[in-house]
C-alpha cells in the first residue's frame, strides 16, 4: 500500500513505516501531523486517483526531528567585471515517519 501526497510544493510517494524528509513543518517534535492533500492511493492493486486530491483521504505521520540539510555553495560571478559573490545555504527540513494511510 502506498500513497502520493503533496506538501511544501512537492509530491512524495510514501508507504507505512517509512521515514521521509519534507519541507519544514510548524509542528513540535514527537507530535502527530496529518497530510490531507493525498493525490493517489494504491491498495492491493486497486488505484484511486484524485482530481487533484482525494476526498476523505489522509496520511498520518509523526514528526521525528527538525534539522538542516548539508550546506551548498552558491557562487556567482561575471567574467572580466571583477564581480564575485560567494554564499552558503542550508535548507531546513522536517523528518517524519508515516504511521497510517487512510482512504
Amino acid at each position: 500500500m502506498y500513497a502520493v501526497i503533496e506538501t511544501g510544493g512537492k509530491q512524495y510517494k510514501v508507504q507505512e513505516g517509512e521515514e521521509i524528509r519534507v519541507e519544514k513543518l510548524d509542528v513540535e517534535e514527537g507530535n502527530e501531523y496529518k497530510f490531507d492533500k493525498v493525490m493517489l492511493i494504491s491498495k492491493d492493486g486497486d488505484l484511486k486517483i484524485g482530481k487533484p486530491y482525494l476526498e476523505g483521504a489522509a496520511v498520518d505521520a509523526t514528526v521525528v526531528k527538525h534539522d538542516k540539510a548539508k550546506k551548498i555553495i552558491v557562487f556567482k560571478y561575471k567574467p572580466k567585471k571583477d564581480y564575485k559573490k560567494k554564499q552558503g545555504h542550508r535548507q531546513p527540513y522536517t523528518q517524519v515517519k508515516i504511521e497510517k494511510i487512510e482512504g
